[in-house]
């Protein structure tokens, strides 16, 4: 006779496995709470140790601050001339390294203290347009200025853009402790930056050439000036003129809207070499010759914090030396 096959009583199963999840979540939480309450009562332990670390590693950050004082900076935000970017930041790294290497008579040629030039150091960095625009509403832009004709004032906007897009700027940044030396040696570099022969002999001719351009622009629209008056006392005489034309005898036609035109035109060249002229002085024009000022470092870089981070470290870390230590001896014991 057959034996009757007994189904497996799927149930009493998924008690025990539930029984044996809440069993292991029980040891899990027992283990974490064990876990932080052996941390609650390593720091008690170790408390007055921590907090001795803490006022001495303090009490040396004050003091070494005390003796070294504290690092300033100065920013002198400059624009190259005349493609002189090349040779700014050829010269930068020149200056930085006669620091390093303490050329005496290099800076002694300057009129600069070497002995007081110590933490002194030189940087040079692009001076960056802090505000961004994304690709879709530059796009935005270029689809508004498409519908407007070619005028000069469409052009000037672009212009405008594109110098702040492409911002010729750069920063030197001057670090030092001395207080005394700051101001002093950073005006020395930048006149020892524009001294360059070459450059000063380039700067010459160029202003030689606005200035000569400037006095034919003014030759020219002297010359317009006397046309047009001529032109103006012939309308008051007579009335021969069509649609704006004069026709002088044996000459061309007088077109006169033009030589307004060519009036501005040359008004605004004149104008445009004079701000070159002003603005272009030397091979590096000073933008803004910043005032010395404290570096503002971050928090767990300043000495007064960092002394105590690194005892409290070290404390750490020799303990949990000393821990390994322990078990390995316990796994050799048993």
């Amino acid at each position: 006779m057959a034996k009757e096959i007994i189904p497996k009583n799927n149930q009493s199963n998924d008690e025990i496995d539930l029984g044996q999840l809440f069993a292991l979540i029980g040891k899990g939480v027992n283990r974490i709470f064990r876990g932080l309450l052996s941390v609650f009562l390593y720091f008690k332990k170790n408390l007055v140790i921590l907090i001795v670390l803490a006022i001495v590693g303090l009490l040396l950050g004050l003091g070494l601050r005390m003796i070294v004082g504290e690092e300033k900076k100065l920013d002198v935000i400059v624009t190259p001339n005349l493609d002189t970017k090349n040779y700014l930041y050829n010269v930068i790294e020149e200056l930085q390294a006669d620091v390093k290497a303490k050329d005496t008579a290099f800076f002694n040629s300057l009129g600069m203290d070497i002995e007081k030039m110590k933490d002194f150091e030189i940087e040079i960095s692009p001076l960056k347009n802090k505000k961004t625009s994304s690709n879709e509403e530059e796009m935005q832009f270029l689809e508004l200025l498409k519908d407007f004709e070619n005028t000069g004032a469409i052009t000037g906007i672009l212009r405008a853009e594109l110098q702040d897009k492409t911002t010729r700027d750069e920063r030197i940044t001057f670090f030092f402790k001395e207080d005394e030396i700051g101001e002093e040696y950073a005006r020395k570099i930048i006149d020892y930056i524009n001294s360059n022969p070459y450059y000063n002999e380039l700067l010459k001719v160029y202003n030689e050439n606005a200035q000569n351009r400037i006095g034919l622009n003014d030759s020219l629209i002297r010359q317009v000036d006397v046309l047009i008056n001529n032109y103006t006392n012939k309308m008051l005489k007579e009335q021969a003129t069509t649609e704006g034309r004069f026709v002088l005898e044996n000459q061309e036609p007088l077109n006169i809207p033009s030589l307004f035109s060519l009036k501005n035109n040359l008004i605004q060249d004149i104008e445009s070499k004079r701000l070159e002229l002003e603005q272009r002085q030397d091979a590096i024009t000073v933008v803004n010759f910043g005032k010395p000022h404290k570096v503002q470092k971050p928090f767990f870089q300043k000495n007064i914090t960092l002394i105590p981070l690194v005892l409290i470290g070290v404390f750490f870390l020799f303990s949990f030396l000393r821990y390994l230590n322990r078990k390995a001896n316990e796994m050799q014991i048993g």
